[in-house]
C-alpha cells in the first residue's frame, strides 16, 4: 500500500478505513470523554479522535500541543508490552501520552477532565512548541 504525508508523518492508508470504522464503534468511555474534547471545549484546544500517527492508531490527540490520550480497558491490563513500544514510539516523536482506565472516567470525570486542561496548559519543554527567540539590532 501507499503511503500518504501528513505533517510530519506519515500514515499508512491502510490504516485510514480501520481509524474510520473505530470513529464509528467508541466504547461508551470514549464516547463520554468525546463529549467534552470535541468543538474545542477546553480551553479551546483541538481534538481529533481515532487518528492514525505513524504505524499506530490512537484515541484522542491533540496536535497542536502533541498530547495523546488513550483510554484503556481490561485488554491492556494483559498486553502491557505493545502499549510499552508503542508509548515509546509517540514519546521518541515528540507526544506526551495520558492514560487513563474506563472505571477513571465513569468514576472521576471532573479529575480526569481537569489532568487534561492542566496538561495542555502546561508549557511544552520540546524545541519544536516554543517559541523562537528573536534577536533586535540596535
Amino acid at each position: 500500500m501507499g503511503e500518504v504525508r501528513w505533517g510530519c508523518y506519515i500514515v499508512k492508508n491502510y490504516l485510514t478505513p480501520f481509524a474510520k470504522q473505530l470513529r464509528k464503534r467508541p466504547t461508551d468511555a470514549e464516547n463520554l470523554l468525546w463529549r467534552h474534547l470535541q468543538r474545542r471545549q477546553i480551553e479551546g484546544f483541538k481534538f481529533r479522535r481515532q487518528q492514525p500517527i505513524g504505524n499506530y492508531i490512537v484515541d484522542f490527540v491533540c496536535l497542536t500541543k502533541k498530547i495523546v490520550i488513550e483510554i484503556d480497558g481490561g485488554q491492556h491490563a494483559v498486553d502491557k508490552e505493545t502499549d510499552r513500544i508503542r508509548d515509546a514510539w509517540l514519546r521518541a516523536n515528540g507526544f506526551s501520552i495520558l492514560r487513563f482506565w474506563n472505571t477513571e472516567l465513569f468514576e472521576n470525570l471532573e479529575g480526569v477532565l481537569e489532568t487534561i486542561r492542566n496538561e495542555l496548559l502546561t508549557p511544552s519543554l520540546s524545541p519544536s512548541h516554543q517559541g523562537r527567540e528573536v534577536i533586535r539590532e540596535n
